[in-house]
């Protein structure tokens, strides 16, 4: 457990955990409640009956402000990673922390709008948070391998790659059969017309979350090894011009390329 709170990686690994918590607790108390089938409800029906709308709102709206807070760190490790943009990596970087927060507000509508109570804006929610989300997952994957291997292991690209890939195939189905569902309802039956429907968009749509849970799950080496540095160490070495300059005619005498002058300052 003290090796994974290590630096900042506290911050995806309680991102994580708390959010897993949210919708497995939710699931628990909704179903010894009896207001949900336990075979594969949305995760929006385990949070729309009280007592479990309560516990569900709270830990939901806490998963988002850590997701933005989470998201706001990446970005910031990745901007000092590529200070002089060499890597190509400031837009791209930007936009996915844009589309970050929008996707963490969107969570803060689904866990503040009810699904019964007001299905529009709870759906509007759930849509900008699950399409905001898998383009966010689709952009840090382009940065990883844009910063590999000077930042990150090859390994770790492909592993956010087949995540990214997940979410995106869970995605469009999830979104194609719920639009198809004619009513909003919490208990469903095999016989009924839209049944289909529900199992198929409900199982995507617990991929795409849980896809995203892994997701962050992978950023918790970075942020133990680069977060503190990236925010002290590179700072210094790109503020100073005269450090910089030593530091590279340094690697220069040991025959080293300049690029792992600042990998060797993040060590």
């Amino acid at each position: 457990m003290h090796c994974l709170l290590r630096g900042m990686g506290f911050a995806p690994f309680l991102l994580v955990t708390w959010s897993a918590a949210a919708f497995l607790i939710s699931y628990v108390v909704a179903v010894l409640a009896g207001h949900v089938d336990p075979f594969l409800p949305y995760i929006s029906d385990t949070g729309t009956t009280p007592p479990e709308s309560g516990i569900f709102g709270l830990m939901i709206n806490f998963s988002a402000f850590l997701g933005a807070a989470t998201m706001y760190i990446r970005y910031k490790i990745v901007e000092k990673q590529d200070p002089a943009g060499h890597l190509g990596t400031s837009l791209l970087n930007m936009v996915s922390l844009g589309l970050g927060l929008v996707g963490c507000f969107g969570m803060g509508i689904v866990a503040n709008f009810q699904e019964l109570a007001v299905p529009m804006v709870h759906d509007g929610g759930a849509l900008l948070a699950f399409m905001c989300g898998v383009v966010y997952t689709l952009l840090q994957t382009v940065l990883s391998y844009k910063c590999c291997p000077q930042w990150n292991s090859r390994t770790t690209c492909h592993v956010r790659m087949a995540i990214s890939a997940v979410s995106w195939a869970a995605v469009v189905p999830m979104i194609a059969c719920a639009s198809l569902i004619s009513m909003t309802k919490l208990e469903w039956s095999p016989k009924e017309k839209d049944y289909v429907y529900h199992v198929v968009s409900a199982i995507c749509e617990w991929t795409v979350a849980f896809g995203f849970i892994f997701y962050f799950l992978t950023f918790i080496r970075d942020f133990q090894l680069r977060a503190p540095q990236s925010l002290t160490s590179l700072e210094t070495l790109t503020c100073n011009p005269s450090t910089q300059e030593a530091e590279a005619g340094l690697l220069r005498v040991q025959g080293l390329p300049e690029v792992h002058s600042k990998t060797l300052s993040l060590k």
